[in-house]
């Protein structure tokens, strides 16, 4: 058995982040390329986005802090501190809208 503080990885991230260029860090907390589920802790700045990429297998967003905003051609979401967000079957974006943390979650679609 493993266990992680998610809470303690999001504060390490969000420092991380708030020093990166690129203004975002991940740790991956489970599994990775070799698995078929992942989670990720990724920790923005306010208004640093992931840029628009297709979804990988099933997903969703579990916002730990701050607030995010999920978009996709047809809709928009905003999730906050304690809000689950299921990503769309489509190509999609995630914008910090204020300092964020959250939890990627990621099944892979089999091949």
């Amino acid at each position: 058995m493993q266990k992680f503080s998610l809470e303690a990885i999001a504060r390490q991230q969000q420092t991380r982040a708030s020093a990166a260029p690129a203004g975002r860090a991940a740790e991956t907390v489970y599994g990775g390329s070799d698995c078929a589920l992942r989670q990720t802790v990724v920790a923005l700045r306010a208004g640093t986005e992931l840029a628009e990429h297709d979804n990988p297998g099933e997903a969703t967003v579990q916002v730990l802090q701050g607030r995010i905003r999920l978009v996709s051609a047809e809709t928009s979401w905003e999730g906050r501190q304690g809000d689950l967000l299921v990503v769309p079957n489509a190509r999609h974006s995630v914008t910090a809208v204020t300092d964020a943390a959250i939890v990627l979650t990621v099944v892979k679609a089999r091949a």
